[in-house]
């Protein structure tokens, strides 16, 4: 049985393998093809994590939030274009979502007066920016929805099989 670290400041690699209970050894029995000396480097940035290795240790501790963490905090490209997400209730998405939304409809007609002509002018630029926010609340909360389903699925709270059924046909 391994020992339980006391380190502080613990990567989120490392909290989400301990909430599970899981030894080093146990998870590198689980995923297979990552040794516990890797996991290790890994939890203690002492190797750059790759995709691969961020995807096992997801699909192991059943953490979609994992894939999202790297992406926004360690891939340089998702550094610039993915924002980390934050683990939320489905009310909470629903909430902020359907506000979004409704803010949207309010703000279409000026969007559309702005973008009329192809360019977005120096007078139009304060509403065209603050339209752009509300569509950028908008795609945050269809990532954070896509983010709970993966999460539920992990859980065994949705099956996979169905919901991909489901969502093809859509």
């Amino acid at each position: 049985m391994g020992r339980a670290s006391t380190k502080e400041n613990k990567s989120i690699y490392q909290t989400t393998r301990e909430e599970l209970k899981l030894t080093r050894e146990k998870a590198s029995e689980l995923i297979g093809f990552i040794s516990p000396e890797r996991i290790e480097k890994i939890e203690n940035a002492k190797v750059n994590v790759q995709p691969d290795d961020v995807m096992a240790l997801a699909e192991c501790y059943k953490a979609p939030k994992l894939c999202n963490y790297y992406c926004a905090n360690e891939c340089p490209i998702g550094q610039k274009y993915v924002p980390e997400l934050k683990v939320k209730d489905l009310a909470q998405i629903a909430i902020e979502t359907l506000n979004s939304l409704n803010k949207i409809t309010r703000e279409k007609d000026r969007l559309l007066e702005i973008i009329e002509d192809g360019r977005v002018t120096d007078d139009e630029l304060s509403d065209f920016v603050s339209i752009k926010k509300t569509l950028d609340k908008i795609a945050l909360s269809v990532d954070t929805l896509q983010l709970w389903v993966d999460q539920a699925v992990a859980d065994g709270n949705l099956d996979k099989t169905i919901f991909e059924d489901n969502d093809s046909k859509a």
